[in-house]
């Protein structure tokens, strides 16, 4: 059975609150609807800045000290509102949509401790859009030993057998992390986090340049990479572990530039987003034939010039060029993710998170 299934996603990059619409059974997508956006604020991102800072220390996944309790608040208020204008916009009603897949915003991911927490209440979220929330997605998961990243591999791999070509194929998520989804048909699903994403660079241009990201790469464009940095960052154990891992936004935020010129960190910091997602290649069963990139990343014309240079004779395009929304694939995912989670069907493989079995998730909130 085809269900309407609405996916909101607020990723690590902290940018705002992304909404798709898809028609799924959670095995494949019969149709994109229309999707949106609703950025962030200011004074929306400055709280979680402060919330990711705080949950460094949370003993507990549903405790919500101090700034996290406030935190959570506007992160429901942002999504309840996203949906609204959504189903404003599209002249839509809530009983047109048979699910809402709610990702909710991760403020910390340590899957070594078994603790994976993502702030936004869904029972008050059901009850302000009056639709049936799923959510919760990541943490059965964990609780089973899984890393609980990535999630999206699933519906990349319905994605990639749309397009019925020779394979190997990665799809590469660019966000504040970068993950990887191998597909090589049906059988070979591989999945993790690479290294960063956007947020070193994003965290970078905010500090130095009061910008929220590099727009198209046009700042690091004029800069130039420091290789030897590039090489020493490379080194830290992470990136010689095979597949399935994850990473927290904030991994390799210890890691500094020292005093450098604000172009030329840009252009290291992108760079070696790209260098950390080619480093995958020897880890994985063959050499990818293609890399499609998707997420904010795909946008930084830099960040797929670096990646093109770094992965040889593989094509490298972006998710646009094949008819994808590549804005919308993450909150289209968790749409799909919600209509799998409502039938059972399995969220994570051991070959994606490392859970022992293949496993589903997701709690519903009814309005």
């Amino acid at each position: 059975m085809m269900l309407t299934a609405l996916g909101l996603m607020s990723g690590t990059s902290l940018d705002g609150v992304d909404i798709a619409l898809i028609e799924t059974d959670g095995k494949q997508v019969k149709a994109f609807g229309p999707s949106g956006y609703r950025p962030y604020s200011p004074a929306e991102r400055n709280l979680l800045r402060q919330a990711l800072s705080e949950a460094v220390h949370l003993p507990q996944r549903d405790a919500r000290p101090g700034i996290l309790a406030e935190a959570e608040r506007a992160v429901t208020q942002a999504h309840a509102e996203a949906v609204a204008a959504f189903v404003a916009q599209n002249r839509m009603k809530p009983e047109d949509i048979d699910i809402v897949g709610f990702h909710g915003q991760t403020v910390l991911h340590r899957p070594e401790r078994r603790l994976t927490v993502q702030i936004g209440d869904a029972p008050a979220l059901a009850r302000a859009i009056h639709i049936p929330v799923m959510h919760d997605f990541r943490a059965a998961d964990v609780e089973a030993g899984g890393q609980g990243a990535p999630f999206v591999p699933v519906y990349h791999r319905a994605l990639a057998n749309s397009l019925e070509r020779e394979g190997p194929i990665v799809v590469v998520n660019i966000g504040g992390v970068s993950n990887i989804t191998y597909i090589d048909g049906n059988d070979t699903l591989i999945a993790c986090d690479t290294g960063p994403g956007n947020a070193l660079l994003d965290d970078f241009m905010y500090r130095t340049m009061n910008q929220a990201f590099d727009a198209e790469g046009k700042f690091a464009a004029l800069g130039k990479a420091d290789e030897a940095w590039i090489a020493r960052a490379l080194e830290l154990p992470f990136f010689a572990l095979p597949p399935p891992k994850s990473l927290d936004r904030n991994d390799f935020a210890a890691l500094k530039l020292g005093d450098v010129a604000p172009a030329d960190g840009a252009a290291t910091l992108t760079a070696f987003t790209a260098a950390a997602i080619a480093r995958i290649v020897p880890l994985l069963p063959r050499r990818p034939r293609s890399w499609i990139v998707c997420g904010g990343g795909a946008r930084n014309l830099t960040m797929l010039r670096m990646l093109r240079e770094q992965v040889g004779s593989a094509t490298v395009e972006a998710a646009e060029t094949l008819g994808w929304a590549s804005d919308a694939i993450e909150a289209q995912a968790f749409g799909f993710l919600a209509a799998r989670g409502l039938k059972g069907l399995p969220l994570s493989y051991p070959a994606t998170t490392g859970v022992p079995m293949p496993m589903t998730g997701g709690v519903i909130a009814r309005p």
